[in-house]
């Protein structure tokens, strides 16, 4: 089932004539094939409907080309050639322009630096996930999924995406922060997340620069909001450094973290604001986002949900799950799994070529940029028969192991692989398993589901859902 958006008619562009840089004029003639369609005019259908855009550009063939604005883009479909791009060439690659445009919110976090400063950073940054830490981090999301499951009622309307929003915005407030972000203390990190991830996805356009010079109420809301974050969390970290105690928290592991393996150094109170206000907000929206789109597809996939449902009263009876469950909730990785192959909350990819070189039988010139839409790929018919269909029965080992690695790759890959990706199977598996042990949840009828494929894959208006006690 596609719940792409369709996309609005198109109105005719005036064609602009850009300069090619050296690299694309010497190698004219000799680029992939793609759509013929004017540079700003790509950039119009892009910004309007992505998916279905870079879906027209994916019939050209794994290695496509197109221009978007002053840039030269390179859609790469083939699970080995990403494989090529993201670990055996990364170091050929550096992130692509949308991320370096996110750097004005998140500055030097995880998932905007580059080169040696990005290794030494990942590598103070990584005892914080290390498998002991992180299990211990579970208590907190099953305390939240009970209390929030407790607090609904029979029969009840829900925005299921609103909720997910608020749960795991709670549950990643306590694990780095060791705050109730549910309540009265932390409402102002609440409002100025909100405020930021409402103007976030104007960072993310190539003509953010330009923009951001702009007098408009858009730009000082942001600032206003990004200003309010800052001095909540350099708050935080005057507080914590001034009390020195480790309070079992993400930001206490920041805060202690100290590079042996380089300078022996430890992180500026800038540095850790980078690395939480990255994990707070990646921390958050990603998951919930994977979790609304679950509870879309269990409700239009009766079968799925009844396995799923027999799964959770044999392994949990009446009891709420923990850490050593998991192993035993087969079947609710395998449901996870599939939503975040149909609907990937990181729905696409981005690198910038640091020198030509080939790709495909390709040559890809210094400054062209690779895209690698996970969308796209986890819907190919090659590794996904009836790729729209939800059907967790792709995830038994041998079917998985048939595939390509690079066929499903929500987290990324190489290097610079989600730090977070053990975090968000645990928290997705955990609340799935003690929400869906109580509740069934049923689509309201005649709403319109469409994808808002932005910063991540969120649902364009939410998802009303009736609540349905087991």
């Amino acid at each position: 089932m596609s719940a792409s958006v369709a996309a609005a008619p198109e109105r005719t562009a005036r064609r602009l004539r850009l300069r090619p840089s050296k690299d694309a004029r010497l190698l004219r003639g000799r680029r992939p094939p793609g759509p013929g369609t004017s540079p700003f005019g790509n950039l119009r259908r892009f910004g309007r409907d992505p998916i279905a855009w870079l879906q027209r550009v994916r019939r050209f063939g794994d290695v496509a080309f197109f221009w978007m604005g002053p840039f030269d883009v390179y859609l790469v479909s083939d699970p080995e050639l990403i494989k090529e791009v993201l670990v055996t060439n990364h170091r050929r690659y550096m992130k692509g322009q949308g991320l370096q445009e996110a750097k004005r919110l998140l500055g030097d976090g995880l998932l905007t630096s580059e080169g040696e400063f990005h290794r030494r950073q990942r590598r103070l940054v990584q005892p914080a996930f290390h498998r002991s830490r992180v299990d211990g981090y579970s208590r907190v999301m099953v305390d939240y999924a009970d209390g929030r499951r407790s607090r609904w009622r029979d029969g009840q309307v829900v925005d299921v995406h609103r909720e997910m929003n608020e749960l795991t915005l709670a549950i990643v407030g306590k694990t780095l922060f060791d705050a109730d972000v549910e309540g009265a203390d932390a409402r102002r990190v609440r409002d100025s997340l909100a405020a930021a991830l409402e103007l976030f996805d104007r960072l993310t356009s190539p003509l953010a620069p330009l923009v951001d010079l702009l007098p408009l109420p858009s730009v000082r809301r942001f600032n206003r909001a990004r200003a309010a974050l800052d001095g909540i969390i350099f708050g935080m970290i005057e507080d914590r450094r001034a009390i020195g105690e480790d309070r079992g928290d993400l930001l206490s592991m920041l805060l202690a973290a100290q590079d042996e393996e380089g300078d022996d150094g430890v992180m500026t109170d800038r540095q850790v604001r980078d690395e939480a206000t990255t994990l707070f907000l990646a921390g958050h929206e990603t998951t919930a986002n994977a979790l609304s789109w679950t509870w879309y597809l269990l409700s239009q996939y009766p079968e799925a949900e009844a396995k799923l449902h027999a799964e959770l009263a044999s392994v949990l009876g009446d009891r709420l799950p923990s850490v050593e469950d998991l192993p035993s909730l087969r079947y609710t990785r395998m449901v996870l799994s599939e939503a975040l192959r149909l609907y990937p909350p990181a729905w696409v990819l981005g690198r910038r070529a640091l020198d030509p070189h080939e790709l495909g039988g390709w040559t890809i010139p210094a400054g062209g940029t690779v895209l690698m839409c996970q969308y796209l790929v986890h819907h190919d018919p090659r590794w996904y028969p009836d790729p729209y269909r939800f059907d967790p029965e792709r995830w038994t080992e041998g079917a998985e192991a048939a595939r390509p690695k690079f066929a499903y790759f929500p987290f990324g890959g190489g290097p610079r692989l989600c730090i977070g990706e053990s975090f968000a199977w645990m928290e997705g598996a955990l609340v799935l398993a003690a929400m869906a042990a109580r509740w069934r949840l049923r689509l309201v009828p005649d709403q319109q589901i469409a994808l808002h494929p932005r910063i991540t894959l969120r649902p364009r208006s939410g998802l009303l859902m009736r609540l349905e006690r087991n």
